[in-house]
Parts: C-alpha cells; sequence; structure tokens
C-alpha cells in the first residue's frame, strides 16, 4: 500500500479509519528507513509483523517473484515446494554471484540488500561487543572450521613460498583440520601449566619461529573461546610478535562475541600488534541454526579478498537468520542477553564448586577462561578406571547435553598427527574433569537441574565403586543379610525387611 491507494481506499472505507491505518504502516516502515539509513541494529527489538512486511517487501524485489517473470536460465529461483518457498520467505536466489559472495546479483535486488544489510547489522553488533576498530566483515554460510580454512586459502596467494601455520594447541578436531584441508602442515605448540591453568607457551611460539624462518610460515592460528582448563591465548604477545616478524594472524573466535574479555583480547592484539582476520559461529553467538560464520577484520582490503576466494554463489539461510534475530532482539536485547550469561557464570561457578567440595573434588581455577569451567574428577577415576566416561554416559542419557567429560591418557590421530591426552589441550594433564559451559542462551534451570542430575549420577558411581572394591563394605551388607546355600552350594545373601 503505497500514499495514492490510501487515497483510493479512502473512497471505499471511513477516511478517518484508513488514516489510521496509514499512521500504522507508517510506523513500520519509519523502522524501516532508519535501519536503512544507518544501517545498524536498531537499539529495540522490532515486532514479527515489522520484520515480515520488511521481508515480503525484499522477496517482491527478486525476478522469481515478479508478476511477468519469464525465466529461461539454468537458476531462476524455482521451487517446487511452496512449504520450502515460504520456508526462506520467497528469497530463493541466495547471495553473491559465481566469482564473490558479496556481489550484487542483477535479477535478485531484495537478496542483495539482505546480503549487504546483515553484514552491516553484524559489523555494528561487533563493534558493539568490544572490537571497536574492525572495519569489515561478512557473513559466510558455512561453520568455524571451513571459514578459517578459507581465510587460509585467501593467505596463500600474499604468501606462496609458506608451508607452516603455527598452532597453540587446542583439543578441537575442526579448527585442526581446516589447516590440513587447506593443504597446510600445522606446527602444534603445546600449552604450559601454570596453575591449573593451560596457556600459551609463548618462547616455544618464539623458538618455532626462528626455527621454520618467518618466510616459511602461512600464519599464526590462535584461539580465544575454548574449553577449560585452557584459557584464551595471549594474544597481545602474539599479536606483537606477528607484527615483529611480518606473519600474519588469524583469530579462531569461534564462541567469543558471547564474551567481553574475548572481545577485548581482539581488540587490543589488533592496537598493539597484527590481527589479519578473527573468526566466529553464528550459531554459538547468536541462537540461530548451525551452519554460518562471520569472518572479519581490521583490513577492508584484506577482508574483501577472502569473500573473493569463495567460489560460486550461497545459501542466504544463515544472513536471513541472523538479521531476523538481530531485529527481533535489538541491541538492548542481545546486550541482556550477554549479562544474563554473565551472571549465570558465576552461578555456575559457585554451583559446581560447592558440588564438587561434596564429592571431596575441585573447581578447577581457571579465571582466564569467561565461558567454560571445569571440575576435577580424580576422587571418581581413584576407585574405578571406567567411572570417568561412564559419568559421560550417564550425564548424556539423563538429558544432560554439553557436559564434556575428560579422561586421562585418550589418544588421538588426525590427519598423521597423534595427539596425547586428547581433548585435556597437554600430554598429560594432571587430573581428569568435567566441563560445562555458561553460554549465551544459558537459564538459571539449566544449571540447577545439571548440577542436580551430576550430583546423583556422581553417588551411584561412588557406590557402585564400594560395591565393586570395598571388602568392608561387603562385611557390612553381610551382617545385615540372611544366608542360605542354593542348590549350587553358592552363598545368596537377602536383605532382612
Amino acid at each position: 500500500m503505497n500514499s495514492e491507494n490510501f487515497l483510493l481506499s479512502e473512497k471505499i472505507v471511513s477516511p478517518s479509519y484508513i488514516r489510521q491505518g496509514s499512521q500504522a504502516r507508517r510506523s513500520h516502515e519509519q523502522l524501516i528507513r532508519h535501519l536503512l539509513e544507518q544501517g545498524k541494529c536498531p537499539e529495540e527489538g522490532w515486532s514479527e509483523s515489522t520484520i515480515e512486511l520488511f521481508l515480503n517487501e525484499l522477496a517482491v524485489m527478486d525476478s522469481n517473484n515478479f508478476l511477468g517473470n519469464c525465466g529461461v536460465g539454468e537458476r531462476e529461483g524455482r521451487v517446487a515446494s511452496s512449504l520450502v518457498a515460504r520456508r526462506h520467505y520467497r528469497l530463493i536466489h541466495g547471495i553473491g554471484r559465481s566469482g564473490d559472495i558479496a556481489a550484487i546479483q542483477p535479477k535478485a535486488a531484495g537478496s542483495s540488500l539482505l546480503n549487504k544489510l546483515t553484514n552491516s547489522v553484524v559489523l555494528d553488533i561487533l563493534r558493539l561487543t568490544g572490537v571497536r576498530s574492525v572495519a569489515s566483515c561478512f557473513v559466510v554460510p558455512m561453520a568455524t572450521g571451513m571459514s578459517l580454512t578459507l581465510c587460509f586459502l585467501t593467505l596463500r596467494h600474499r604468501r606462496p613460498n609458506a608451508r607452516y601455520i603455527i598452532w597453540p594447541r587446542i583439543d578441537q578436531k575442526s579448527c585442526f583440520k581446516s589447516m590440513i584441508t587447506a593443504g597446510f602442515e600445522p606446527v602444534v605448540v603445546e600449552n604450559v601449566l601454570e596453575g591449573d591453568e593451560l596457556r600459551t607457551d609463548l618462547e616455544a611460539v618464539e623458538r618455532k619461529i626462528e626455527e621454520l624462518g618467518a618466510e616459511n610460515i602461512l600464519c599464526v592460528h590462535s584461539t580465544t573461546s575454548c574449553f577449560a582448563p585452557r584459557v584464551p591465548d595471549r594474544l597481545e604477545e602474539l599479536s606483537t610478535m606477528c607484527a615483529k616478524n611480518n606473519i600474519p594472524h588469524i583469530v579462531n573466535n569461534a564462541y567469543g562475541v558471547q564474551s567481553s574479555k574475548c572481545m577485548h583480547l581482539i581488540q587490543q592484539g589488533a592496537r598493539v600488534g597484527r590481527i589479519d582476520a578473527f573468526v566466529q559461529s553464528l550459531d554459538k553467538n547468536f541462537m540461530v541454526p548451525v551452519g554460518g560464520a562471520i569472518i572479519a577484520g581490521f583490513d577492508e582490503v584484506f577482508v574483501q579478498e577472502i569473500s573473493k576466494m569463495y567460489p560460486g554463489r550461497a545459501s542466504a539461510s544463515p544472513s536471513l537468520d541472523v538479521l531476523i534475530t538481530l531485529l527481533t532482539l535489538g541491541a538492548s536485547g542481545y546486550k541482556k542477553c550477554l549479562s544474563e550469561r554473565k551472571d549465570i557464570y558465576s552461578f555456575l561457578s559457585q554451583e559446581l564448586k560447592s558440588l564438587a567440595s561434596s564429592h571431596g573434588e575441585r573447581l578447577l581455577h581457571t579465571p582466564h577462561n569467561p565461558i567454560s569451567l571445569a571440575m576435577s574428577l580424580g576422587g571418581l577415576q581413584a576407585g574405578n578406571d571406567k567411572a570417568v566416561t561412564q559419568l559421560g554416559s550417564m550425564l548424556f542419557t539423563r538429558q544432560v547435553s554439553g557436559a564434556r567429560v575428560i579422561p586421562l591418557g585418550k589418544e588421538q590421530t588426525i590427519g598423521g598427527h597423534t595427539f596425547r591426552g586428547f581433548m585435556s589441550h597437554s600430554d598429560s594433564y594432571p587430573c581428569p574433569y568435567l566441563n560445562a559451559a555458561s553460554a549465551v542462551g544459558i537459564t538459571r534451570e539449566d544449571v540447577s537441574a545439571c548440577i542436580k542430575r551430576l550430583d546423583k549420577c556422581m553417588r551411584t558411581l561412588k557406590k557402585e565403586a564400594n560395591i565393586a572394591g570395598n571388602p568392608l563394605f561387603f562385611q557390612q551388607e553381610k551382617q545385615k543379610c540372611s544366608i542360605f546355600k542354593n542348590e549350587g552350594q553358592s552363598e545368596i545373601f537377602l536383605l532382612q525387611p
């Protein structure tokens, strides 16, 4: 409905009613106009009706939705299922063109506008959450691992003779495979144990640079968000080292957007040294379906090089999902989510500490990790070698998802490299442990239910360990039983009433 149609409507329905309807529509359009003018996440979230109006307006700008369109090409936005069309708001053409994921599509003005606005809104959020000097970013329809691979392949054109990527160890398969998939040789730098924390061994990184030669190193691949007792890498020192040796620096910031500490580390690293790009997941940070990531950097030219490295067009689904989410939450709503996550981190820490104490365990001291916590399981393993892994199975079957149980001595070979003590980020961490994280979207009810079920599982396992390995336990139980012989003359114990 435009102003001309509203005037015509006044001949059919009372003008006062039509004017009221026109004003209501203008309030929606005002929000859309501000978004187009500023390219920033609105401070307050939009209603679903405003978002759907906006998406429908974008969709009618794509050629597959033109009323008189006659498509004779091989890609014309044809969709067999109306359910699929509605799922995508009839935005079928995707984003980008064959040569550049950020390019404009002539026959998909609406989808192209969606892509540009999403990248602009996401850039605003990255600045809002702490990386104020970030210059450019784009949403890519791949998860974190493949997005890192895209960054490494882009660097290959700048450093064609480089073979190695220096990587402070973090036991997570996709970030390791991202380097192998790109055709490079990861140089694993073991972490150093400081108290309970596993931290970056800066001296070892420096030795590797001298040993391999800076010209043969594609980049340093560092990490912010990670599972405790591993903590974020020393980004300021690594960035300074990279700037000094003219070595690119790529940061895996998988779920770090939700942490002001992780974002501050990236901002400081770029301020004092060199960070070429940092990559973050959409699903972990923005509560959308898996399948997208944000590649961001401080040099707009380099970020554009990465986007041009992506071959072919791409799905618009991740861009659509994150734009809808951020328009729904607004900047204030997203900041509220981050604040709640931080509060629940403290609550989770207190609850785990109390539970650990009641079972003769302890909460590992990892103050530099702002998202993940770890509780020792040494006493549990002492009673039964398999009890630690059994605890993980018990939690999963009791619908506790996301908790990670880390036994000692596990080995894993990935791409020809064998990791000892895999999952613990160390060849020989002192004790087995359990991980739990306070990630965005978690609730106090989640924490309370987890602690209750974890407590019950640990009590069950300790009781089983006593039954299996404590002779005194059997003597005590025998005294409560009536003893008789069965036909095979073996002893049977029946509990007395």
